[in-house]
């Protein structure tokens, strides 16, 4: 089982990175938010990996933090939830937030994300309520969600993009995560008039 690996990222782009490791190209699917995070085509860089096998093919996902990694397993063992769907949904929500959203039963937030429908948000909060627990804890907290979740709304009720405000509120809350939602919005705000 491939678990880690680390070298030289030859090409990227939203869901897929291509990483020379000694000369051995290994093409990585990833997801939205791990892609923020890597750094541009030449440098080095790591990821944790899971390796998918299925009858006709080997697929390699990548995540750039072991809880992500904790959380895509989560997910493909809920029945219904294969490894590209789960790629999806770690796609739309950060692991925190999905993590927040499961343990607090917020059914809504969860049907947010792109690729859930009611039933599979259901499946989740009832397979997974008790396991999310276990998955380790990344920078952002709680409360920072419900700033997050509150800016967002507010910015998307003034008639921004909610992939847009939700992108603007993140960037804030990654440089400024104490912020209020009254700070964030002004930021935002600020931000989008450009």
């Amino acid at each position: 089982m491939i678990g880690f690996i680390s070298g030289k990222i030859i090409s990227k782009k939203p869901t897929q990175v291509l990483v020379d490791v000694n000369g051995v190209g290994y093409l990585i699917n990833i997801s939205i938010n791990t892609f923020e995070k890597i750094s541009d085509e030449g440098e080095q860089i790591s990821l944790f990996t899971y390796l998918s096998v299925k009858e006709d093919s080997l697929t390699l996902f990548g995540f750039s933090n072991e809880s992500e990694k904790q959380m895509f397993e989560l997910l493909i063992s809920v029945n219904g939830i294969g490894p590209k769907l789960a790629q999806s949904i770690l796609s739309g929500i950060q692991v925190n937030e999905l993590k927040f959203a499961i343990s607090g039963g917020n059914i809504s937030r969860i049907i947010a994300v792109p690729g859930i429908g009611k039933k599979t948000a259901e499946r989740l909060l009832l397979d997974l309520r008790d396991k999310v627990d276990a998955v380790s804890e990344g920078k952002e907290t709680g409360v920072s969600f419900k700033v997050k979740d509150d800016a967002v709304a507010a910015l998307t009720s003034l008639g921004y993009n909610s992939k847009t405000a939700d992108k603007v509120v993140r960037d804030i809350l990654s440089d400024k995560p104490n912020a209020t939602v009254e700070e964030v919005i002004r930021m935002a705000l600020s931000y989008l008039s450009k």
